[in-house]
């Protein structure tokens, strides 16, 4: 397969859906949100990713084998704004660069800084193939320009394969200055909680390994017997394991963990349904050492970062760098990370759940 590449301009969205490829299994389709926002629905033939290309390339949802991968949330679109909190709920939301998690005291960056939402200057569309097969991909350039601090060129690309529930999931950091550049990157994963649902992942269950955040930030309204909760799953990680409906992930719990990695470098972690289908997510901790998981299940909204693949713990600018865990990428040098989610079926579940204990094992 030859390489083509489709540039997109925001004329091309309008209120009517429109077919913009089909090739094989795959298609892209162009629409706009009642919001005004611009909207990129690729297909195969097991499901659906809807993106935004010109708001911070989002996921904004994903659907294989029939269900619904994204968390629940108060929004049923995505909204015109670059505020973090005011267009909540997509599948996959890059955050950073420059910071990245909650502002506390000494910061002052937004929530997970000024990738979520960022008006992407360019988008495309990429129809190729690599060593694991044909896709259609969404990629874009955001170049962010603050004079005297900041200057860098940010270029994620999701791919979408037939035959798969997965989507791969790659982000490049070009720094154009002569200087070196700090950075702090979070992928923000938001999967749907089943009920009675299992986690399976390559880390060791322990308090040492899987540490709960007790801190409780500004935008969080904690109720009576919170506190106690995390105090349990300090002492016992593994009571989080099964998501039963009575568990008091409301309005949130966070937790860092330490993965393990397979010989090929890539950390696994599996949300397993009752059903026999399985979410999943892998990423390299070469590139993002830090792992947060997120969980969040309340009347309004019901969400689980299985994993958040991260360079840094999401306390903010000024606690990460005292931590040191702020990376530096050098002049005109490049920082990249991988991954890929989405959803397993069949066999696919049981070998994963396999592999996974073999890491564990070993």
């Amino acid at each position: 397969m030859s390489r083509s590449v489709i540039h997109l301009r925001q004329e091309q969205f309008g209120e009517r859906e429109r077919t913009l490829l089909e090739a094989g299994a795959l298609s892209a389709a162009t629409f706009r949100f009642d919001s005004g926002v611009c909207g990129l629905r690729l297909r195969n033939d097991l499901g659906e990713l809807v993106l935004l290309p010109f708001q911070g390339q989002q996921i904004w949802s994903a659907s294989f084998y029939g269900r619904e991968l994204t968390m629940k949330s108060m929004f049923d679109e995505p909204r015109a704004t670059q505020s973090y909190l005011e267009t909540y709920g997509g599948f996959l939301i890059h955050c950073g660069v420059t910071a990245m998690g909650v502002p506390m005291e000494g910061d002052s960056h937004p929530l997970h800084g000024e990738l979520p939402n960022a008006p992407y200057q360019q988008a495309y569309l990429v129809v190729d193939e690599d060593g694991d097969g044909p896709f259609v991909a969404l990629g874009g350039r955001y170049r962010y320009t603050v004079a005297f601090q900041h200057n860098y060129l940010a270029e994620p690309l999701a791919k979408l394969r037939p035959g798969s529930g997965l989507v791969d999931v790659s982000l490049t950091v070009t720094n154009l200055k002569r200087s070196e550049m700090e950075l702090m990157y979070l992928a923000h994963a938001n999967f749907r909680p089943a009920d009675d649902a299992r986690l399976v992942y390559s880390a060791l269950s322990t308090p040492e390994y899987v540490r709960v955040r007790r801190s409780v930030p500004s935008h969080v309204r904690p109720k009576p017997g919170y506190v106690e909760f995390l105090e349990e799953l300090a002492a016992v990680p593994e009571r989080h394991h099964r998501l039963m409906p009575g568990l008091a992930f409301d309005p949130e719990v966070v937790f860092f963990i330490d993965y393990l990695e397979d010989d090929e470098g890539w950390a696994h972690s599996l949300q397993l349904h009752p059903d026999g289908n399985a979410d999943y997510i892998r990423h390299r901790p070469i590139e993002l050492d830090r792992g947060i998981r997120w969980i969040s299940r309340t009347p309004d909204q019901d969400a689980l970062g299985l994993i958040l693949p991260a360079t840094a713990e999401p306390e903010g600018y000024a606690a990460e760098k005292a931590k040191g865990h702020i990376k530096i990428v050098p002049p005109r040098g490049e920082w990249r990370c991988h991954m890929r989610l989405g959803a397993l079926a069949g066999e696919q579940v049981a070998d994963m759940e396999a592999h996974i204990s073999n890491i564990l094992e070993g």
